[in-house]
C-alpha cells in the first residue's frame, strides 16, 4: 500500500524522495481512519444491538453480562483486530515499524481479552448467585483462581510476544522458579486448597452465622474468596479473615440452627437449698389454685396417698414415706408452662432438670427449643421467661441464690443491733 500511495504522491505532487515518507504518514491516517470506523461500527451499531436484545428477553444471564461490560470489552476488541490484519501489509516497507505496530496491536488484543473473560465471571458469578446452590456452594474462589490463572497466562503470552520466543520456553524457564513461586503465591496457594476443603464439605458460605472466639468474629459471612473470608460482624464492623485460619483452627457455624425448626434454650436459675422443704396441706391447697399443675398436684396426691397407705407409713415422722417437695412442684410448674408457651416448640428436645448442688445452690435448667430463630424476638421470649419465673419462685416458697449484697450486709447488722 506504501509503493501505491507514494507513486500516487510522487506523481501529483511531485515531492521527489520525500514521497516514501508522505506515502507512510498517509497510510498510518487510512489504518487510523479503519480503525476508528471499525470503533464506530462495533461501538454504535453492534454493541447497540446486543445490548437492545438483551434488554427484551426474560433471561437474566445476559443482562448480567451487559452489566458487567461483557460486549462492551468485545467491542473494544474491533479496532485492534483491524489494525493487526492490515499493518503488515500496509506498512511493508518499514517492517520493523510494521512489526512493533503488530505487536502492540496484538497486545492491545490480548489485554482486552483478559478484561473480558474477568467480566464474564463476574457475570458468572452474579448469575450463580441468585440460585439456591449459592447459599451452601460458593464459587468465588474457583472465580478468583481462574482469573490468577488467566493473568498469568496473559503475563506470560504478553512477554511472548515482545520476545518474540514460544511460550513454551516461558513456561519451562517458570518450572525452575516454581520454589521461588511456591513462596512467593503462599498465601494464594494455602488459601485455594481451603476453599477447595470449604466448598466440598460445605462448612462455611456466604450468609452464613459463625463464630471464630480466637479472633473475636460473630457474625455473618458476607464473601468467601480465595485468600480471605469477609465477615459482617453484629456490631455492623467487617472482618477480614484468612481462609485458611478456618480449615487450621476451630469455628461455630449456625447453619444447622437456621436450618432447623428452633433455637436453643439452654439456662438455669439457682435457688437457695435451705429452702427446699416437704409441702405441707397448707401450701398444696394453695399451689393447686395454680392452673398449670392443679391436675398434677391432685394426681401426685393420690399417688402418694395411696403409696404411703400401702406401705402402712408411720406419718409421726414426716422423714418417712413419699411427701411432695417445694422444689420438684416447682420443677412441674415450669414444665408444664414451657409445654402451654406457644413459642416453645413441642417436637425438639424438651427438658427441664435439676443440676448437682454446689456452691451456687442448686439450679433448674431450661433445655428447649424457641421456635422463632431471630436474635432479637428469640432474646425477647427468653426474658420474658425468666422474668416469669423469678417472680413466681416465692410463690413456692423457695429463695434465688445470689451472692451477698450490699443490701444483706446491711439487712444482718440491723439485726445484730436490734438484737442488742
Amino acid at each position: 500500500m506504501v509503493d501505491y500511495i507514494s507513486a500516487w504522491v510522487q506523481k501529483t505532487m511531485s515531492l521527489g524522495e520525500n514521497s516514501v515518507l508522505v506515502g507512510s504518514l498517509i497510510a498510518v491516517l487510512i489504518l487510523a481512519a479503519l480503525a476508528f470506523i471499525s470503533h464506530l461500527i462495533a461501538r454504535q451499531l453492534l454493541l447497540r444491538l446486543v445490548k437492545s436484545l438483551a434488554s427484551r428477553t426474560k433471561a437474566q444471564w445476559d443482562d448480567s453480562l451487559v452489566k458487567h461490560f461483557f460486549f462492551d470489552r468485545l467491542a473494544q476488541v474491533a479496532p485492534g483486530v483491524v489494525l493487526y490484519l492490515t499493518i503488515p501489509s500496509t506498512l511493508a516497507q518499514t517492517p520493523w515499524v510494521a512489526s512493533f505496530a503488530s505487536k502492540l496491536a496484538l497486545l492491545y488484543i490480548l489485554i482486552i481479552a483478559i478484561l473480558a473473560f474477568d467480566s464474564f465471571l463476574n457475570a458468572a458469578q452474579e448469575v450463580y448467585r441468585r440460585h439456591d446452590a449459592s447459599k451452601s456452594i460458593s464459587i468465588t474462589s474457583f472465580l478468583q483462581i481462574f482469573k490468577l490463572l488467566s493473568y498469568a497466562l496473559a503475563l506470560i503470552l504478553a512477554i511472548s510476544i515482545l520476545l518474540e520466543k514460544s511460550p513454551t520456553g516461558i513456561f519451562a524457564g517458570l518450572g525452575a522458579m516454581s520454589a521461588v513461586t511456591m513462596l512467593v503465591f503462599k498465601d494464594a496457594i494455602l488459601g485455594f486448597v481451603a476453599g477447595l476443603q470449604l466448598s466440598a464439605n460445605r462448612m462455611v458460605a456466604a450468609g452464613d452465622w459463625i463464630e471464630v472466639p480466637s479472633y473475636g468474629i460473630d457474625g455473618d459471612v458476607i464473601q468467601v474468596g480465595l485468600t480471605t473470608v469477609k465477615i459482617r460482624n453484629f456490631d455492623n464492623t467487617i472482618s477480614t479473615l484468612p481462609t485458611h485460619a478456618l480449615i487450621t483452627g476451630t469455628f461455630k457455624n449456625w447453619r444447622g440452627m437456621s436450618e432447623s425448626g428452633g433455637r436453643r434454650i439452654k439456662r438455669a436459675v439457682s435457688l437457695d437449698m435451705t429452702s427446699v422443704k416437704f409441702c405441707d396441706d397448707e401450701m398444696l391447697k394453695r399451689l393447686a389454685k395454680i392452673q398449670f399443675i392443679s391436675d398434677y398436684l391432685k394426681s401426685k396426691k393420690d399417688e402418694v396417698t395411696k403409696y404411703n397407705e400401702d406401705s402402712k407409713v408411720d406419718h409421726e415422722c414426716i422423714v418417712n414415706g413419699r411427701r411432695l417437695t417445694n422444689l420438684g412442684t416447682f420443677r412441674a410448674y415450669v414444665e408444664a408452662y414451657l409445654k402451654n408457651h406457644p413459642q416453645i416448640s413441642q417436637e425438639l428436645t424438651f427438658l427441664v432438670r435439676q443440676l448437682p448442688p454446689g456452691e451456687t445452690g442448686i439450679a433448674i435448667e431450661i433445655y428447649v427449643f424457641c421456635k422463632d430463630k431471630r436474635w432479637v424476638p428469640f432474646e425477647g421470649i427468653i426474658a420474658d421467661i425468666f422474668d416469669h419465673f423469678l417472680a413466681v419462685i416465692p410463690e413456692f416458697d423457695l429463695r434465688v441464690f445470689q451472692s451477698p449484697t450490699g443490701s444483706d450486709m446491711q439487712a444482718g447488722l440491723s439485726g445484730k443491733k436490734s438484737d442488742a
